[in-house]
């Protein structure tokens, strides 16, 4: 990935403060690049490489009601879903995820006799801490909203028992296939039965589209648990390849994302805006 990933989600920040400041009203190409302090031409070709479209039709991906129009135009029942497939058209990057998960019982004892290995990568998102076990990734978090140390502790206290080593050059290659979107990328899932449940059906919606918490409620046989699936949900520990970007509630609203709406909401519009350039 290249060097300056970081510096553009930093970008992309600052716009979408720009853009809600602004209400509804569209902003010119000469206006979001001044308060980026950057001149037209440089704003436009940086937006244009990461996401694939201009900044003038990037708006359009970051206002506050594009939750509502995915959910329109955009919304997936988990039947058609799992219809098309993990490595279906959904993929854009034809990213194929593999996946086992930890036992009930091995999970039931926070993580004890578990090695998990960490490090710090670069992403599209800000800065990406990756975690892993023998078996494939098991944690994936971003910190440019909440900062790497609140990041580290949060995951940690995950699996309160498990020997943490840094070890960024043993997971070098699945964080490059995870944050790059290519290659096939293995998971570790470490949770509860129910949030098993639960991210094994975030894992069938495909990429530029999204459901609902009360979808996913409904296909895991228990939609009256609204509630509990968002608390899964959030609970989500490899973002971005257990999409829990992707799930919104039934009026529109993005709902939470436990490492900060602007990295949901950023996530959405990078996805919506690659979905509609592959058309």
């Amino acid at each position: 990935m290249e060097h300056n990933e970081p510096y553009h989600y930093q970008v992309m920040r600052r716009a979408i403060d720009a853009i809600d400041a602004a209400g509804d009203t569209q902003r010119s190409l000469a206006d979001l690049a001044a308060d980026m302090q950057m001149s037209p031409a440089h704003f436009q070709r940086l937006f244009s490489t990461w996401v694939g479209v201009s900044p003038k039709r990037y708006q359009q991906y970051l206002t506050l009601g594009h939750a509502k129009t995915l959910l329109r135009e955009r919304f997936t029942t988990l039947d058609t879903a799992q219809s098309v497939g993990l490595s279906g058209s959904g993929r854009l990057h034809d990213l194929f995820v593999r996946w086992e998960a930890m036992s009930p019982g091995d999970y039931a004892q926070g993580g004890a006799d578990l090695t998990i290995f960490w490090g710090w990568f670069e992403s599209l998102f800000g800065p990406a801490l990756v975690m892993g076990t023998d078996r494939g990734i098991c944690g994936l978090a971003f910190a440019g909203e909440t900062g790497p140390d609140a990041t580290m502790a949060d995951m940690v206290s995950r699996w309160p028992k498990a020997d943490f080593r840094e070890n960024s050059a043993r997971l070098q290659q699945w964080a490059q296939c995870a944050l790059g979107q290519t290659g096939e990328t293995q998971l570790h899932m470490i949770g509860a039965p129910f949030q098993l449940k639960v991210w094994e059906a975030l894992l069938r919606i495909p990429s530029g589209h999204v459901t609902t918490y009360g979808e996913i409620a409904g296909s895991i046989g228990n939609p009256k648990a609204v509630r509990a699936v968002g608390t899964a949900v959030g609970r989500n520990p490899v973002s971005l390849l257990i999409p829990c970007h992707r799930a919104l509630r039934k009026s529109g609203a993005l709902g939470g994302y436990h490492w900060g709406l602007p990295v949901k909401r950023a996530i959405l519009a990078w996805e919506s805006a690659r979905a509609d350039a592959a058309q």
